[in-house]
């Protein structure tokens, strides 16, 4: 990857500054919420079969009532309150009902020592039942939210009504990435970035120690730099800070940055013990789809390693917002145009062979490339 130099003199000094001071290699246990000095649960939560608790919220039409049920999978220092940016009348023209939940160690999710790419796939299957999702739901991961729904395909691809990926993270450690693509990609990344990413995959019992140590810049993506992000990002934060959300939304990381964040990364660059490219097609049938949608600009996850990883999986379906960066989908149009290229078209029947998705609007999402099975 990186010169090896460049990311190991960093790293040996703050292994040497935690000898020094060894409790800052350990993270402190978790304020786990519900329990005595932990923070209050406030929201509704579902019991999972090895005890832990998930949080969700719902929005759209009464569950009940839905033809349409999706899952929302939030990513990185995100949580429940995130959402598409669809009206409402659209979901109740369409019949929509969505649910995004606090994934392991998040919000007021239970932490998961044991956390995987394979149990935030089984997290997902026991909420669904638990709220009587159905047979078959939709899934929408966004960013780093973007594993658990590859997972999704990988382990639960029988619960699946349709999914897409918006701006997925990828991982630069999957071995069908070409070594000159990974590698130039990765070169790209902030320096900070490189040496996060690479403790994160080769010395994860390192990663706490070294993103709280003072002697270097642990990571500019974690601490939400303006480098990280293209010019629309900018706008779209702009924005959002002049309509802040409601005090009461979810504190993020309340029980801990190591369960919430350090996890995440702990679990993208690992081994998820399967790659996109050796998955099969869900839904070989015709009775479902599997979209990833990504800004040409977006800074964050690399572009071009994206269309690759598209590229090479026939029965995904690639569409690329010229322009767009890592936040575009937060844009009102955009949103929509995720939604309605999941559902099936109407007059095509629930549940039956997924119809061609519409088009995107013009403006920020008029490059789409597919490349349908």
């Amino acid at each position: 990857m990186a010169a090896r130099a460049g990311i190991l003199v960093p790293v040996l000094a703050a292994l040497l500054a935690g000898w020094a001071y060894r409790p800052v290699l350990r993270p402190p246990p978790p304020r786990i919420c519900g329990s005595p000095g932990g923070p209050p649960v406030t929201s509704p939560r579902v019991k999972l079969s090895d005890g832990r608790y998930l949080a969700y919220r719902e929005r759209g039409v009464p569950r009940e009532a839905a033809r349409h049920r999706i899952v929302i999978i939030h990513g990185f220092r995100d949580s429940k309150d995130i959402s598409l940016n669809v009206s409402q009348e659209l979901m109740q023209a369409r019949g929509v009902y969505i649910v995004s939940y606090d994934r392991a160690g998040y919000g007021e999710s239970d932490p998961n020592p044991r956390r995987s790419a394979r149990s935030d796939a089984e997290d997902i299957q026991q909420l669904a039942d638990q709220l009587g999702l159905g047979r078959r739901f939709l899934v929408i991961g966004i960013s780093m939210g973007g594993y658990s729904a590859w997972s999704c395909i990988k382990h639960i691809p029988h619960r699946l009504a349709g999914v897409a990926l918006v701006v997925p993270a990828i991982n630069y450690w999957w071995p069908s990435l070409p070594a000159e693509l990974s590698k130039a990609a990765y070169r790209r990344l902030d320096r900070s970035d490189q040496r996060t990413f690479w403790i994160a995959r080769h010395a994860p019992w390192l990663l706490y120690g070294y993103l709280n140590q003072k002697l270097v810049t642990p990571s500019k993506l974690i601490a939400g730099h303006p480098d990280v992000y293209c010019p629309q990002d900018k706008e779209i934060l702009r924005a959002q800070a002049a309509n802040p959300p409601p005090a009461e939304n979810t504190v993020v990381t309340q029980q801990g940055e190591y369960e919430s964040l350090h996890r995440d990364l702990m679990v993208l660059t690992g081994d998820w013990g399967f790659e996109p490219e050796s998955l099969p097609d869900p839904f070989a049938g015709g009775e479902g789809s599997v979209h990833i949608w990504h800004g040409s600009e977006d800074r964050l996850v690399p572009v071009d390693v994206q269309r690759y990883v598209a590229g090479r999986i026939p029965w995904v379906r690639y569409h690329e917002s010229a322009g767009g960066g890592h936040l575009f989908f937060n844009l009102r149009h955009c949103s929509e145009a995720i939604l309605e290229a999941l559902l099936p078209h109407p007059g095509g029947g629930d549940g039956g062979p997924e119809q061609p998705a519409p088009g995107p609007p013009s403006g920020p999402l008029d490059r789409e490339r597919e490349q349908a099975g």
